[in-house]
């Protein structure tokens, strides 16, 4: 058996070998346009690095107002940052962190500072929004609400589009806009699966969830609870002026332009976006049969509404009762009441935990670290300077939507507080010179202030709706400036007219 197994030939009485097969390398793609935008960031930040100074800006006081090497400095990380955000060329959250990075590399502000606004307790009131819809999800409400919804609004789609955007703006009435963006998310994505199965975004999908961004703006302005900017203009204007602004007299004049701006934003979507299909057939019966099938609600759900009616009493309270107790109250403190609460009753796991978008936390803690590196090196006290200075001899109404103009810009990038912040004191003391009332130039700033449609870090609804993967940042920037320029057109309209009628002051008395 040896011998015949040695005369065999070679490879003879052996498996035939399969072929050997050639793999052709795998071709390395480059995206170049990834890599321009990379550089053209950059190129901008070291442009002003190496610029010796730029021009003091001069008040009509006469005050001089000169720019800091590190307030040159953040003016330049402020626009590479923003490049970065808009052309999108690494995760959004990635580039926040380069912008405290930077501020310590280049020695613009110290690590403790730059690194440590990104758990500022605005940072941490977001969080606490993002698990209250977490929660909302985990729980079962936000299908039970959507096929409610649907219910209602029937199966045509643009009116599918119209009710969650009343809806939205209805909320924010009561409860800021952070935390009802994060509620209805899981609701809209339940409603979109509804619509289509498909991963892939459609025309529906990016006018949902971007037209809900921006109609949480809109509501916003129209009372002190649907967000922090309008008690902290009211302060200042109060500090300013010595006059007060009450609760119903914001709700009297951001009414009307609030609710037309929802409606507008509804014109927007449906032509930008118009939907694949104008109605989905069979959609408000299966919206029964799935709500019949969840039953009555279950303990979590009923947890999670007892929560949500217990934090928004905590922020009337604060806003409405003289006690310490509840007007010292942190906004952050009162949000995270309910995380503690939530995974204390098992109500969330820490599987939850990590459904978190902390691409997103980590988007507004970058934001918070720019807006306060603007603020506390003093370049956005010299852009705003500079800019109205341009409106010196304009007249009043180019004056004030001018002023609008720089918050609308700048609350795009910073937080809209601070933007007000840095506004409002130049401007006021530019008006006295144009016999411009204070009020006037109050309540357009605070318009502006809450509808930032441009950059995802202008208010948390626009990077929570961005969790979608419905759009890019770049199809947010575009189509933003759209409502943007509707926005000061109707502000002129209310400036110049409607307000006026409504027995706003407009002109100082002479």
């Amino acid at each position: 058996m040896a011998e015949d197994i040695r005369k065999m030939p070679v490879g003879e009485g052996l498996p035939e070998m399969p072929e050997v097969i050639k793999l052709a390398p795998k071709k390395i793609t480059i995206d170049w346009r990834r890599i321009f935008f990379i550089l053209l960031g950059l190129g901008v930040f070291f442009l002003f690095y190496a610029l010796p100074s730029l021009p003091d800006a001069v008040d009509p006081g006469g005050k001089v107002f000169k720019l800091p090497w590190a307030g040159k400095m953040a003016i330049g990380l402020f626009l590479m940052a923003g490049i970065w955000w808009v052309f999108e060329v690494m995760p959004i959250g990635v580039t926040a962190i380069a912008i405290g990075l930077f501020q310590v590399l280049f020695y613009i502000r110290p690590a403790k500072e730059a690194l440590g606004d990104f758990l500022d307790p605005s940072v941490w009131f977001i969080f606490g929004s993002v698990v209250i819809g977490t929660a909302f999800s985990a729980s079962g409400l936000t299908k039970r609400m959507a096929y409610k919804m649907l219910n209602i609004v029937g199966e045509r789609t643009n009116l599918i589009l119209l009710g969650t955007f009343l809806v939205t703006a209805a909320m924010t009435l009561i409860m800021a806009h952070t935390a009802v963006a994060a509620a209805l998310f899981p609701l809209l994505m339940a409603i979109n699966a509804l619509y289509s199965e498909s991963d892939q975004p459609t025309r529906f999908g990016k006018g949902l969830f971007i037209g809900m961004a921006w109609a949480a703006g809109a509501g916003s302005i129209i009372t002190f609870l649907g967000a922090a900017r309008g008690v902290a203009a009211a302060g200042m204007f109060k500090q300013f002026t010595g006059n007060d602004i009450g609760f119903f007299e914001l709700i009297y004049y951001m009414l009307p332009m609030g609710l037309l701006m929802v409606f507008a934003i509804w014109l927007i979507i449906i032509t930008c976006f118009k939907p694949e299909r104008a109605v989905i057939e069979g959609l408000r019966e299966k919206a029964g049969d799935l709500s019949r099938e969840l039953g009555p609600m279950n303990h979590k759900e009923k947890f999670v509404v007892l929560m949500v009616i217990v934090i928004v009493g905590l922020f009337m309270a604060k806003a409405f009762l003289p006690i310490r107790a509840f007007t010292d109250l942190d906004r952050a403190g009162i949000m995270l009441v309910g995380t503690v609460l939530f995974f204390m009753t098992r109500t969330l796991t820490v599987e939850d935990l990590e459904t978190i978008p902390w691409n997103i936390i980590l988007l507004f803690g970058g934001a918070m670290s720019i807006g306060f590196c603007l603020w506390q090196t003093k370049a956005a006290e010299w852009l705003a300077v500079h800019w109205l200075s341009f409106f010196l001899n304009a007249p009043w109404l180019v004056f004030v939507l001018g002023i609008a103009f720089f918050v609308l810009i700048m609350t795009n990038f910073i937080m809209n507080v601070a933007a007000i912040a840095i506004a409002l004191p130049v401007s006021l003391v530019i008006a006295k010179y144009l016999g411009v009332a204070p009020h006037v130039i109050l309540f357009a700033s605070l318009v502006t202030a809450g509808m930032p449609f441009n950059l995802l870090i202008g208010a948390a609804p626009n990077a929570i709706a961005y969790e979608s993967k419905q759009f890019t940042t770049g199809e947010f920037f575009g189509y933003g400036w759209i409502p943007s320029l509707v926005l000061m057109a109707l502000l002129a309209l209310f400036v110049y007219f409607i307000w006026p009628l409504m027995g706003m002051p407009v002109l100082a008395p002479k």
